[in-house]
């Protein structure tokens, strides 16, 4: 697997051993103090290797886990060949989740205090891939400029009744209603999102016309003359993709436009990552872009664009790294030291995957119609432009 660098493993033993040393790349070592963790990473290794850091049973003496994650990416294709592996993701295609079910899979990571995401998310509270048109942007300019983004593509008039699946703590409902006039209802399953949610909309003076409800999108009736999904459709589970398209083709007015902004994998389907599943998303799947237009098709919905974000979600990552081991200790105070360890191997190893590996975003724009948006893609950036002109990069302060 270390294809350009080095890895050396201590074992428990005090044995050495070196891997790669060819070409150019970081220089890693790390130290094993369990003896039975090779033949645990060997059967399962992302879900092994994760808890082995919580638990300080690997312990790095050279080099970051960003260069460890940088290492081992490079080659996950070996990896995925392995017949075990081949096995579990055989397995491991994605659970139905059930209102009950997604209802807890939310809670289990959203609802986490909101000091936690202060540490290392920007002002508005972005939790999803930004939009870097150098890569030079602070984290608040690639954010603001992602709002815009998806903005443009929604081609919004003033009085629009939007429907925002998955509208966490509120920043794009309020940008939308903002900037463009319209009216916004955001539904969220994550309980704390809402409180802050509802809480920015008063201190904005925008609760008449946005509202924030607690709703699965499943139990959506009324109709939108549009719909914009956000980081949310990692967590419907590939079992219930016919139901949240098919939700958006009966919510959605026969002139409307809708915009799916997802992360997604760039090869054929796989499974669930074990580690990501048992500590971080539970119920979460990331799915191949051909499982998605599968599902679309099956609405008789126009797809309208798709555009796909390669390196965006990596450079955010990093910046949202970078951020939590600046206010680490806070992090700890909060929580405890196995929380900080666990948090960022999550941060650097969805980076690196993003870096090296199969994972990319995706945004899909959709449509009853198909002149429902104009025939070239001029007015994407004609709008994007404009907006920054008009209102440059905000920094709006959450509640």
């Amino acid at each position: 697997m270390i294809r350009a660098g080095r890895l050396v493993v201590i074992d428990a033993k005090g044995g050495w051993h070196e891997f790669g040393g060819h070409g150019v790349g970081p220089s890693v070592t790390v130290r094993l103090h369990d003896r039975n963790l090779p033949l645990r990473m060997a059967l399962n290794p992302s879900l092994a290797l994760g808890e082995a850091y919580m638990d300080g049973r690997l312990t790095l003496e050279q080099g970051s886990l960003q260069e460890l994650f940088h290492l081992v990416t490079q080659g996950l294709d070996m990896l995925d060949g392995h017949p075990i592996q081949r096995l579990r993701t055989s397995f491991s295609r994605g659970q139905r989740n059930h209102r009950r079910r997604a209802r807890a899979n939310v809670a289990h990571h959203y609802d986490l205090s909101g000091a936690l995401y202060d540490l290392f998310l920007d002002a508005d509270r972005q939790y999803s891939c930004a939009y870097f048109s150098s890569g030079d942007e602070t984290l608040e300019e690639a954010q603001a400029a992602k709002k815009r983004h998806l903005a443009a593509k929604l081609l919004l008039e003033p009085g629009c009744e939007v429907l925002d699946i998955g509208s966490g703590w509120g920043g794009l409902a309020l940008e939308l209603a903002e900037t463009a006039n319209a009216n916004v209802t955001g539904i969220t399953l994550s309980t704390e999102q809402l409180a802050a949610a509802r809480a920015r909309a008063e201190a904005a003076g925008l609760s008449g016309q946005v509202r924030f409800e607690l709703r699965d999108f499943r139990e959506v009736e009324s109709q939108y003359d549009r719909i914009v999904s956000v980081g949310m459709f990692e967590h419907v589970g590939r079992p219930d993709y016919s139901s949240f398209f098919d939700t958006v083709e009966r919510t959605l007015k026969p002139n409307g436009v809708a915009l799916l902004h997802s992360i997604g994998r760039m090869e054929p389907p796989g499974g669930a990552d074990p580690w990501i599943s048992k500590y971080i998303f539970p119920g979460g799947y990331i799915p191949a872009l051909s499982e998605v237009i599968a599902a679309v098709e099956k609405t008789g919905l126009w797809i309208t664009d798709i555009e796909i974000l390669r390196v965006h979600y990596a450079d955010t990552l990093r910046h949202w790294h970078d951020r939590f081991q600046e206010r680490r200790a806070k992090a700890a105070k909060i929580y405890d030291e196995r929380f900080c360890r666990m948090w960022e191997f999550y941060l650097a190893g969805c980076e690196m995957l993003f870096r090296n590996g199969p994972l990319m975003v995706f945004q899909i724009q959709l449509a009853h119609r198909r002149d429902a948006v104009p025939l070239t893609r001029d007015y994407i950036t004609d709008y994007e432009r404009e907006a920054f002109v008009e209102a440059p990069v905000k920094h709006r302060q959450h509640a």
